[in-house]
């Protein structure tokens, strides 16, 4: 292949292939511990076998705890993944590794720290967590209301009721136009999962009111609902993807054509050498 030709290769490469990201691997929530660890210290060393734990399980395991322990008990990290209930082997490894990268370069030693993706959920820390209960408030969000929908706002309260005393650690069902998920981390008790969910369900309802969507995140469990497709983070609807993706979609294409034209400008500028050189 000649100069020429490569090079044309390689802009149409350039222009054409674009690296995607699922929507479970998007972003929601992160925390570090404001505790520090010395650099090439024991700890750092069990942090990252740690974290390369975590990864390496995530291919065969939704979820999944470690325990490192160290030469002294200072050393010692506990850790633990979550995947959503709902999605696949390889997706969930996706997912848990994009979580770790995230947490490992944002709490970069940081003796603790906390990622939460739309899929998946990632901890570490000094001090044992496992097996605790936490209804601390990480984050939450709540869409935006257009006025009181009397019909959504009782199919609402209705799957949140309906899940709230269902089994399981993942929970998800559907009444009328309202979609709605729960999920505790896998490290509770049927017990504390029930405690747990039973607060984020009260505390999503207080804080959104009648909000077309609301989410919810404590330190152990989630609760989510979305009335008509308002927000998207089931894989059955609409593929996992978020719904309103129409001025991205519209960037993106703008840009290919940007490229197109640019290639075809480029490619009239070798054709013109190549025959000023005959």
């Amino acid at each position: 292949m000649s100069g020429t030709a490569k090079l044309i290769s390689l802009l149409i490469i350039t222009i054409f292939v674009v690296p995607s990201h699922s929507y479970t691997d998007s972003f929601l929530y992160k925390g570090c511990s404001q505790l520090k660890y010395a650099p090439d210290s024991a700890y750092e060393w069990n942090v990252n076998s740690l974290l390369t734990s975590l990864v390496n399980s995530a291919t065969y395991s939704s979820y999944n705890k470690f325990t490192i322990v160290g030469s002294s008990p200072q050393d010692v990290v506990y850790g633990l993944f979550q995947c959503r209930g709902d999605l696949s082997m390889p997706e969930c490894a996706k997912c848990v590794a994009r979580a770790v990268s995230q947490v490992g370069s944002s709490c970069s030693h940081s003796c603790g720290g906390v990622v939460q993706l739309q899929g998946c959920y990632v901890k570490y820390d000094n001090d044992t967590f496992l097996g605790v209960e936490d209804k601390a408030e990480m984050g939450k969000s709540c869409g935006p209301s257009d006025g009181y929908d009397a019909e959504a706002m009782g199919q609402r309260d209705a799957v949140l009721a309906s899940l709230a005393s269902a089994g399981g650690p993942y929970r998800v069902g559907r009444s009328g136009k309202v979609l709605a998920m729960t999920q505790c981390v896998g490290d509770l008790s049927t017990g504390q999962c029930q405690d747990c969910v039973g607060e984020a369900i009260g505390q999503l309802k207080g804080v959104c009111g009648a909000a077309a969507y609301g989410n919810m995140f404590l330190g152990k469990c989630y609760a989510r609902y979305s009335t008509n497709g308002a927000q998207s983070f089931s894989k059955g609807n609409d593929g996992g993807k978020p719904k309103d993706r129409g001025p991205k979609t519209f960037a993106i294409i703008v840009g290919m054509l940007g490229g197109v034209v640019l290639l075809i400008i480029f490619l009239a500028f070798v054709r013109t050498v190549f025959s000023r050189g005959k």
